[in-house]
């Protein structure tokens, strides 16, 4: 294997080819999208932040068999793998979702989703400051439909779109920031951890953060156990579940192809709430769901067939601490 095949993706397939994950995380945004279905029954009983603590001392529970492993695999990783570490668990994970719902309590629901949709510009712009991402000329024919796609998604009337209140822009762009920086940083770190450990210490981290949350709030930390079930599984399905995925497919994937993929989170939601939670849909918001599933099967299907990939990726450097 070349140094070329390492640099499009970190492993290679058959006869040499770097093996693309893109299709992985987007089938782990996809599960994110079932999130709605297991929170909403649980939000009519329990603070957000209750919630959002829940989830995180249920998976640490299940994956404290692992927390020695992944934090001697960190230990031998240098301070910027840490740093990274830190922001994701810290701010990606808890801090992110706590300013989000912040921006929503403040009464204006429009504000928090125009600002979200910056995300994937936020992770391409980090993509190249902090990992040397470079793009073609080819990434627009994905990344503009998948944007706008996600944009037609997210309103009824897309062109009549009103949004004030600077204090719930300002949360609901810090919530953007950290989830981009969530999706760069894990590129990041899993070229110097197993996407194992990188799950670990991204819930053992966030549980600290998400119980500060939480006392800050003046929320309870107590749950009845009628609330047990819903909780258990949000956090199984969406978080351990769909994260293990997300670290394994990202290991192989750009940031900046990864934040697209994500766009099927957004997807998946609308389906189940259509489905399932008794929603409906103007024309407009069916046209951004096809956009959006299109561009995302397209940019898979693409990165696998491809032999000029939209997204350049400097050689990894060479490192042996924390990797199996």
């Amino acid at each position: 294997m070349t140094t070329a095949d390492v640099s499009t993706s970190g492993t290679a397939g058959p006869a040499g080819r770097p093996t693309d994950r893109t299709w992985l995380v987007a089938v782990a945004a996809a599960l994110w999208g079932t999130d709605g279905l297991l929170r909403l029954p649980l939000a009519a009983d329990l603070p957000s932040g209750t919630v959002v603590f829940w989830e995180h001392l249920i998976i640490v529970a299940v994956l404290s068999p692992f927390v020695p492993r992944a934090v001697r695999a960190l230990a031998r990783c240098g301070p910027r793998v840490w740093l990274a570490v830190l922001i994701i668990g810290g701010g990606s994970s808890a801090l992110a979702t706590a300013l989000f719902t912040a921006a929503f309590q403040t009464g204006d629901a429009i504000t928090p989703l125009v600002l979200q949709k910056l995300q994937p510009v936020f992770a391409v712009l980090a993509a190249w400051a902090v990992l040397g991402e470079r793009l073609r000329s080819g990434y627009a024919l994905f990344a503009v439909p998948a944007i706008a796609g996600a944009w037609l998604l997210a309103f009824a009337d897309p062109l009549d779109i009103e949004f004030s209140a600077l204090r719930a822009a300002l949360l609901a762009l810090g919530a953007a920031a950290l989830w981009a920086a969530g999706t760069v940083l894990g590129r990041l770190v899993s070229t110097s951890l197993p996407s194992r450990d990188v799950t670990t210490l991204r819930f053992t981290v966030g549980l600290p953060v998400a119980a500060i949350i939480v006392a800050a709030q003046g929320n309870p930390y107590t749950v009845d156990w009628d609330n047990a079930v819903g909780l258990g599984l949000l956090a199984l399905i969406p978080g351990l579940f769909a994260l293990s995925l997300y670290y394994t497919g990202l290991r192989a994937t750009p940031a900046a192809r990864a934040t697209l993929a994500e766009l099927a989170y957004p997807a998946t939601a609308v389906v189940i709430g259509v489905s399932f939670l008794d929603e409906t849909m103007t024309a407009t918001q069916w046209a951004g769901l096809v956009v959006v599933v299109a561009a995302v099967t397209a940019l898979g299907w693409h990165e696998r067939a491809a032999k000029r990939r939209p997204v350049v990726v400097p050689p990894e450097p060479v490192s042996t601490g924390g990797r199996e």
